[in-house]
């Protein structure tokens, strides 16, 4: 009796266990019949340049296409991060066609990469270093954190709660995001390289990067390496990955929902970012759907994303 009942309640943790981690599987394509609107920021970013989209979309498949080299870069570290090389091409494309125009050859990011390393860069607003930033009072509930993916997460929350938009200390700070305060040293844009980075996402991931990878973990006190990193194809590949594989994950375990068979939406979180927020608020929302009997929402992609899942059988023949 004593084995049996032990058999029971054996089974009945498998049965919990195998509920808390069913996810529901979203599949390929788009939810959305017709592209979702582009951004006029975007559009008139591309006018700006006497270019289309339908042009720029070319540029960055050409370069795919005549380089096999870059294929093979792609299909590596999407090994190594255990995902579909055509994420990590999803979001190649996806900035390459709706951010900036992609160089017709490899070598040009290669070049770019050691330019950054001639000049020096700071990561800083309005005289104040990133480093001395954070040392502030507000951002006393980090200091214990020690995976730069956590530690950034909780840096850029303080910053949204307590800094964005307001005064504190006799200094004004701009309603804008925490990255694109201090991260972008010089330049009018705040993404970079083969996979238009954000220098705050590298820094966020360099803990993953590190460990899956094996390359050295990123210091916010080192602009120069940062960029560098983010502008070499053979590194910032693997910071495409890792990000794409967080994304994954946020939202498998936060909202139940595996997004590995859609590119569409691993390209649409690279472009909007903040994964683990979205995955909570998609929970939210679907757990008020059940309780009023309604069926669950799925994710869904937008422009750039969309672009991606209509494009994706080109792409895939490219591989």
């Amino acid at each position: 009796m004593k084995k049996r009942l032990l058999l029971l309640l054996g089974l009945a943790m498998a049965a919990a266990v195998s509920i808390a981690d069913a996810q529901t599987l979203v599949p390929p394509g788009n939810r959305n019949a017709v592209q979702p609107d582009i951004p006029g920021a975007s559009s008139r970013r591309t006018q700006a340049t006497n270019t289309t989209f339908q042009a720029k979309y070319r540029k960055v498949y050409a370069l795919l296409k005549s380089d096999a080299d870059l294929r093979a870069k792609i299909r590596k570290e999407a090994a190594a991060y255990g995902i579909d090389p055509m994420h990590v091409v999803g979001a190649i494309v996806g900035e390459h066609t709706y951010n900036v125009d992609a160089y017709d050859r490899l070598q040009t990011y290669y070049v770019k990469a050691i330019s950054y390393l001639s000049s020096k860069l700071s990561f800083a607003y309005d005289g104040e270093d990133i480093s001395d930033f954070v040392q502030r009072p507000e951002f006393k509930k980090c200091a214990g954190m020690t995976d730069s993916y956590d530690l950034w997460e909780c840096r850029e929350q303080v910053w949204n709660h307590s800094f964005r938009g307001k005064s504190v200390g006799g200094t004004s700070f701009p309603n804008d995001r925490f990255g694109a305060t201090f991260f972008q040293p010089y330049y009018a844009g705040q993404t970079f390289g083969l996979g238009q980075l954000n220098p705050l996402t590298a820094l966020q991931m360099s803990d993953l990067v590190h460990k899956v990878s094996g390359l050295p973990k990123l210091d916010v006190g080192d602009p120069n390496t940062v960029y560098k990193t983010i502008m070499d194809p053979d590194l910032t590949l693997a910071y495409v990955a890792a990000t794409i594989r967080t994304s994954i994950d946020a939202y498998k375990n936060i909202a139940g929902f595996d997004i590995s068979d859609n590119p569409g939406l691993t390209a649409t979180l690279y472009n909007v970012g903040n994964p683990e927020q979205r995955a909570s608020a998609l929970k939210a929302e679907n757990d008020k759907r059940r309780a009023a009997g309604e069926p669950e929402k799925l994710p869904e992609e937008n422009y750039y994303g969309w672009l991606v899942n209509d494009k994706l059988d080109e792409l895939k023949a490219l591989f």
